[in-house]
């Protein structure tokens, strides 16, 4: 397990990098009072292969690795969360599915657009009453008269909800099945039916779009179902073991950026004579914090390298028992995030609540880190059932099988 980075690694964190200095933190103060999404941005990133990393090349993307795609969304959520979780979700639990599941069809139609960045996606599994409990959900889907579907339902802290241009919905096609009744759809706004609700007022993330999504009897055509009919709770659950790796990433990051602007900070701001980077104090915060961050990113890398390994033997993250490994990346690093957005804060005084100040914006950020891709509460149950076997913990909680988590 080798951490060292390619030239082609070293390449794509500079060039994120400077796109991210340059392109992005000079407007982020104005597109946040504004809640103003980075469109432009997202756009030119795209171009840069940033929404299609894992996607192969023959669907038009960059056939990245899942520790170079970590490495991106990283130098991305170090200057903006909001544009780290726009892109990890149009990856990891959107083109990922496809790419996995898909038909010829429907990657000709939906991957290589969304792999060249031409659009993005959006993941619809959460509804108002069932959030870590996905095999909960009550949007329905019965078969037309003329053939196809119709949805209806109602989705909820949908990300990129609003500005995606395929959304990948979860819907019940045989309720009294229950988890096994779920089944997987490529649904498009501009399908009859099919409407963007409202838009969500968050604490943070100010700039990413989060959306409430109705369906009413939208009418889906059966070349639109993703998999077969029941095997979408399976591809739900696959894309999450997934997409914690990015959400863990999205949270070094988050960590990073802070961090430097504490260890910043601490250098320029004097009091009773010196530098507060002199007092005891300070110092040992900055060191708390860094060494936190070393130990999410190990735990990140190594989850990541996990993924590659099962990719390389042909499994799919469930297959290849991805999960427990990108649970715990997934805990730790969120929870890291924001014990050193806290110190960051705290560092910086009375200053660090100034909404001119980078910190106070990714300690807003930072929260919603643990709750997202499924709770810190569903990583620890993910982790022991590991630990202690899926059967006999399941049996213990009085549920059977594996439980749904939460996405948005």
């Amino acid at each position: 397990m080798d951490f060292s980075f390619t030239d082609d690694q070293k390449l794509l964190k500079g060039t994120i990098r400077q796109f991210m200095e340059t392109e992005l933190r000079p407007h982020l103060r104005e597109y946040e009072k504004a809640e103003k999404f980075p469109a432009e941005q997202v756009r030119r990133l795209g171009e840069l292969g940033c929404c299609g990393m894992m996607v192969p090349e023959e669907w038009g993307g960059a056939a990245a690795d899942t520790l170079t795609y970590v490495l991106m969304l990283e130098e991305v959520a170090r200057v903006c969360a909001s544009t780290a979780v726009t892109l990890s979700v149009t990856n990891s639990v959107v083109a990922a599915p496809i790419a996995r599941h898909g038909s010829t069809e429907q990657k000709q139609r939906f991957l290589t657009r969304l792999a060249r960045g031409e659009w993005l996606g959006a993941f619809c599994l959460t509804e108002p009453q069932a959030g870590s409990d996905s095999a909960g959900i009550e949007t329905r889907a019965v078969a037309a008269p003329g053939g196809g579907y119709r949805l209806t339902g109602t989705k909820s802290w949908v990300t990129n909800g609003g500005v995606s241009s395929v959304y990948l919905v979860f819907a019940k096609t045989d309720p009294a099945a229950g988890a096994r009744g779920v089944t997987a759809f490529l649904v498009t706004p501009d399908l009859p039916g099919f409407r963007v609700a409202r838009f969500e007022d968050k604490m943070g993330l100010k700039i990413s779009k989060t959306a409430e999504i109705r369906l009413d009897d939208c009418e889906v055509p059966a070349a639109n179902r993703l998999g077969e009919e029941g095997q979408g709770l399976k591809i739900a659950l696959e894309a999450l073991d997934g997409g914690r790796v990015g959400i863990a990433a999205q949270a070094l990051g988050v960590a990073q950026g802070a961090f430097e602007a504490a260890v910043g900070y601490a250098k320029e701001r004097k009091a009773f004579g010196k530098r507060i980077g002199e007092f005891q104090a300070i110092q040992w915060m900055l060191a708390d914090m860094q060494t936190e961050i070393e130990a999410a990113r190990m735990l990140t890398y190594h989850a990541a390298w996990r993924q590659d390994e099962a990719r390389a033997r042909g499994l799919s993250p469930l297959e290849g028992r991805v999960g427990p490994h990108a649970s715990r990346a997934k805990l730790y690093a969120s929870e890291m995030a924001n014990r050193v957005a806290y110190k960051a804060v705290q560092v910086h005084g009375s200053m660090g609540y100034s909404r001119e100040m980078d910190v106070e914006r990714m300690y807003r950020d930072a929260r919603v880190i643990t709750i997202y891709e499924g709770t810190s509460e569903i990583q620890r149950t993910v982790i022991a059932r590991d630990l202690l076997g899926g059967e006999s913990l399941a049996k213990a909680q009085g549920g059977e099988g594996r439980k749904g988590e939460q996405a948005e």
